[in-house]
């Protein structure tokens, strides 16, 4: 697998669906790998496929309590709101406040095929919410209020 780079707005690889992974293959299982050493490097608590140019639905997320790598993940119950801000590794230099669930229950497949269920709140469900943002070409930036949203995206496209 060649290196991974953490793609930067205003990349059009940012903006789209991610694939359905139906195998979990070595080349997925290298995949969530490496994404979890950029991860790490970057000093970020979650990273998703799309990040790095990979069209599957993959995620890696650690707050400081244990990697979870998380395979087509869906929240199935949300509960409770909350505005906090938030920043991400494609949008640096950026934090947004986004209004989010207060506690999530994500259902993924594990690295072996294993269906898997976590109920999150706190930061582990902020953290999850914004990866699977990022599996639907949503991004932080589209939490601000349209005529910001403008401004900073001329703003940031220029500095590319």
């Amino acid at each position: 697998m060649q290196e991974l780079t953490i793609k930067k707005f205003p990349d059009p690889v940012l903006r789209k669906k991610a694939s359905k992974v139906f195998r979990i293959t070595p080349q997925i299982k290298e995949a969530l790998a490496e994404m979890a050493k950029l991860m790490y490097l970057s000093q970020g608590v979650g990273l998703a496929a799309p990040q790095v140019g990979i069209d599957k639905q993959l995620a890696v997320i650690d707050i400081g309590s244990g990697l979870i790598n998380l395979i087509n993940p869906v929240i199935s119950k949300r509960d409770g709101t909350e505005i906090l801000e938030e920043g991400c590794l494609s949008v640096p230099e950026l934090a947004v406040k986004v209004k989010r669930s207060k506690s999530v229950t994500v259902q993924f497949l594990d690295t072996d095929g294993e269906a898997r269920q976590i109920k999150a709140d706190g930061l582990l469900a902020r953290a999850i919410q914004h990866e699977l943002d990022h599996l639907r070409g949503i991004l932080i930036i589209d939490y601000v209020n349209p005529v910001k949203k403008i401004l900073l995206t001329r703003s940031l496209t220029k500095r590319k």
